[in-house]
């Protein structure tokens, strides 16, 4: 079964002083996981995203759309990049999760994916 693992965190935190070393190891975790994923047979894929400032949101209201600069919803956690991972079962998503490196607060929300085509 796919899960996507979806990475919430703080962008400020390498924004701070420390910021371009904090950046340097959590991309060096995230190699790590990669190159553990591959060495498990997990399949999987997964991308870093630009800053939430970079998004841009459609919002549909009863069939039509407003077009609107930024993230969907205000927060201090925004969406930092995700995985999708094909495992057996949540628990084995959620171990995988727990190993996702996320500097300062955050948080991995794990869910799975509805295979197209897939009814109910």
């Amino acid at each position: 079964m796919q899960y996507m693992l979806m990475i919430h965190e703080d962008e400020s935190v390498y924004a701070g002083p420390d910021g371009e070393a904090i950046l340097a190891d959590t991309l060096a975790k995230h190699m790590a996981l990669a190159e553990a994923l591959v060495a498990a047979g997990v399949p999987f894929s997964g991308e870093r995203l630009k800053a939430a400032s970079t998004a841009t949101t459609i919002r549909w209201d009863h069939g039509s759309h407003q077009i609107h600069d930024g993230a969907f919803a205000e927060s201090h956690e925004e969406l930092g990049g995700f995985y999708i991972i094909t495992v057996d079962n949540l628990d084995q998503a959620l171990e995988w999760a727990k190993r996702i490196p996320v500097p300062g607060k955050g948080s991995v929300e794990v869910r799975p994916i509805w295979p197209m085509g897939a009814e109910g």
